[in-house]
């Protein structure tokens, strides 16, 4: 899906390179057919140097070439953004927003020729080593096969899924800012293991691939994370032990609270504050 086309990257930071990583990675377009804009010079030759793909400090050139186009900015900026490319996007061209909390009505106000072409997208931040999830929502008009163009970028770092806009808020709290909350826990484990007796380097080791072999078990076999708790905690054994401790922590209530305020956070941008950070 993506070989025939020209995709554009409006910002060049940290998910405009997991993008162009995974799409050369896997063989999906050429360096020709991608472009890359970014007022910051360490920021294009950067991309330049490591991927010999053609760069700008000029918005409105990226757009007039690209027939799939990420606008891939903050989202207090995202505003002035539009209002500088509305006349250069093409006419086909499908457009991409992975500005957290910005609805596709605000999108469809400042492009309103391409009111029927817009996606919203969540992805996250492992999508930089191309283990991401992606989460995208569409104009009431996009049609299938648009669609299938933008699930194919994302696919290129990761899983994708589809959601109602209405649930975009949701997917923020807790994919979009999820692996924050997991980094934390595996420092946490791996402090627990130091404090244990561990040295560090081999405590991050167990620490990290414990979280990453968890994960696979849930994604492998379908099974719902209690049972597979379950499995792992024996009869007054010492994981049992460790989750009573975890239930006096209020672990599971605190990570639903941090997913909850993540995600009232992103409707407030959505909003248009001015002071997000």
């Amino acid at each position: 899906m993506l070989t025939d086309q020209t995709t554009g990257f409006i910002g060049a930071g940290n998910m405009t390179e997991a993008l162009i990583g995974g799409v050369l990675h896997g063989g999906h377009a050429t360096a020709a057919q991608l472009f890359a804009s970014d007022p910051r010079v360490d920021r294009r030759d950067g991309l330049k140097r490591r991927y010999g793909l053609h760069v700008t400090a000029d918005n409105r050139e990226v757009a007039s070439r690209s027939s799939l186009l990420v606008l891939s900015v903050e989202p207090q900026v995202l505003d002035e953004v539009l209002a500088e490319i509305a006349t250069s996007v093409p006419s086909h061209a499908v457009i991409i927003s992975v500005a957290a909390g910005y609805p596709i009505s605000r999108l469809a106000k400042g492009l309103p020729n391409h009111a029927g072409s817009l996606v919203r997208a969540m992805p996250n931040t492992p999508s930089s080593v191309r283990a991401g999830v992606t989460a995208l929502a569409f104009s009431a008009d996009l049609g299938e096969q648009n669609a299938q163009r933008a699930r194919a970028l994302f696919e290129c770092v990761g899983q994708v899924v589809t959601v109602e806009e209405r649930l975009m808020d949701a997917v923020t709290g807790l994919s979009g800012s999820g692996p924050a909350y997991i980094f934390v826990l595996i420092e946490a484990l791996a402090d627990g293991g130091v404090k244990a007796g561990l040295p560090r380097p081999i405590a991050e080791v167990l620490a990290a691939q414990t979280v990453l072999g968890a994960a696979k078990m849930v994604q492998d076999t379908g099974e719902h994370p209690a049972r597979l708790k379950d499995r792992v905690a024996s009869p007054g054994g010492t994981t049992i032990a460790g989750l009573h401790v975890l239930e006096q922590g209020r672990v599971r209530a605190t990570l639903m609270s941090a997913v909850e305020a993540a995600a009232k956070r992103s409707a407030e941008l959505g909003l248009g504050d001015e002071n997000s950070s």
